[in-house]
């Protein structure tokens, strides 16, 4: 699934707010490119919360093992919970230490950043993950809509 697909699927979710700073926004500049995906029906970007996908176009600092700075190399990233990435990975999504070499293509890699908060990664998703990372991004959705619905839900009500 390429960069677009990925892109046009995701912006077609019920209730989603892309986020996607470009050159000369108020955005910083390692962000430029790049696409955060939110589940926000009032079509606002939350302030206190994170996105359930976003796809990376580049090196940020402290997230380099991806090795995502040459041309048309990107990664997905979706949170998928504690226990899917275990699931998906075979790894305790809290260890320290993996023996996956997360520069791999097209496979699902726990997220060398964000892996002890339930985030997996895909870089360069194409033919061997295009289901599943559509899929997993149909589940990361659903979950940030029911997060949402369900904070809101008036307690008295």
């Amino acid at each position: 699934m390429s960069m677009k697909q990925i892109l046009e699927m995701v912006r077609g979710f019920e209730g989603v707010v892309e986020l996607a700073p470009e050159a000369g926004s108020e955005f910083p500049e390692a962000t430029w490119g790049d696409h955060f995906f939110y589940f926000s029906p009032d079509g606002r970007v939350p302030q206190r919360e994170q996105p359930f996908a976003t796809i990376v176009t580049k090196n940020y600092p402290g997230d380099t093992e991806s090795e995502l700075d040459p041309p048309d190399r990107w990664r997905l990233n979706i949170h998928v919970g504690r226990a899917k990435f275990t699931e998906l990975t075979g790894e305790d999504p809290r260890a320290t230490e993996s023996a996956v070499d997360v520069r791999g293509a097209d496979t699902v890699l726990p997220h060398p950043v964000y892996r002890a908060q339930g985030w997996i990664a895909i870089v360069d998703s194409g033919a061997r993950t295009s289901a599943i990372a559509a899929d997993l991004l149909r589940h990361a959705h659903e979950d940030a809509r029911r997060r949402k619905t369900s904070h809101n839900r008036d307690p008295h009500g």
